[in-house]
């Protein structure tokens, strides 16, 4: 029911289903209801996707974000630093989530049973509540491939598997977090053709950060591929947006970035430069309005880019490199 729901999905719709889900949460998400009525936002009046007031991501800090009174079936928490409060996203229905990220994949990379997925997140791997090892992990279910899996630390063992499906021309995707994939790029130098590399960002303080440029380059370089791949996701969102290179972003159709400037929070654009707010219509039963701390550029065909974060905010665990 859910996959059939985002195959089936009419991005001309995506306005009026958002004013229906933003007057559904208004009226079944006490928490949400209170900040937009502290706003003095009058749901009566809200037309427009801009007018739709965005919860900023700090209340999944402090307070259980939910649309409707359930028992979450799972929760997911953020990877902050160590001192740092974690967010936590309740989801009441697990299988929402796997359609979402399966039906997005799809869109951008074609059937998942195409490819052998590879999944190089040693970091996530060590939690039990990350979004992103839920993810990964469905994917290489779905793709049925005999090397699909996941490494932690076993840097000699993935560059034998990944030159054994360069030579069978097997499309791949390496998912990793940054520091994984430049841990392994320094020790191996290789001419991947049929294989793209996706970062998901995040140095966990082990590492020099470096600029998207630098990081793309060095990547590039070493693993022989002419762009590096990038997924921007959250642990408050249930749909990723993906990079094919250059930091460019494209959401799915069910998903859309809009743009608010720093000295007025309500001031909402749907393009240009400013603070990043997101619409995820598969946040349900959680808020599918956020007003995030990503700086960053919106451009006339939708398309977007991560520039940096919001002084003073928290360091997100798998937050986007500066550009």
């Amino acid at each position: 029911m859910h996959l059939a729901f985002f195959n089936n999905w009419d991005p001309a719709d995506f306005t009026s289903q958002a004013l229906e889900l933003f007057r559904f949460q208004f009226t079944h998400n006490a928490l949400y209801r209170r900040y937009a009525e502290t706003l003095g936002v009058n749901p009566a009046a809200v037309a427009r996707l801009e007018d739709i007031p965005f919860l900023p991501v700090s209340f999944f800090k402090t307070h259980a974000v939910k649309t409707t009174d359930f028992i979450p079936e799972t929760v997911f928490t953020s990877s902050g630093t160590t001192g740092m409060v974690s967010s936590r996203h309740e989801v009441k229905d697990l299988e929402l989530y796997k359609a979402s990220f399966r039906a997005a994949f799809e869109q951008f990379y074609g059937p998942i049973r195409d490819w052998c997925i590879i999944g190089l997140l040693p970091s996530y791997l060590e939690r039990t509540s990350s979004s992103l090892v839920v993810m990964v992990h469905d994917l290489i279910e779905q793709s049925g491939h005999p090397q699909s899996g996941f490494y932690l630390y076993e840097h000699e063992a993935l560059h034998g598997v990944l030159q054994q499906l360069e030579a069978r021309g097997q499309k791949t995707l390496l998912i990793g977090v940054t520091f994984a994939l430049l841990d392994f790029a320094e020790k191996y130098s290789m001419s991947l053709r049929h294989t793209v590399i996706m970062e998901t960002g995040g140095m966990k303080g082990r590492r020099r950060e470096l600029i998207r440029g630098e990081l793309h380059a060095f990547l590039s370089g070493r693993l022989g591929v002419e762009t590096i791949h990038a997924e921007y996701g959250m642990t408050e969102l249930l749909s990723q947006a993906y990079s094919p290179g250059q930091g460019l972003f494209t959401c799915p159709s069910w998903m859309r970035m809009l743009v608010r400037t720093e000295d007025d929070p309500l001031e909402v654009r749907m393009q240009g430069e400013g603070i990043l707010n997101v619409i995820d219509l598969a946040n349900r039963w959680s808020c599918a309005f956020l007003a995030t701390d990503d700086v960053g550029r919106i451009f006339p065909d939708g398309r977007f880019e991560v520039s940096g974060r919001v002084d003073n905010s928290d360091i997100r665990g798998c937050s986007l490199l500066v550009a």
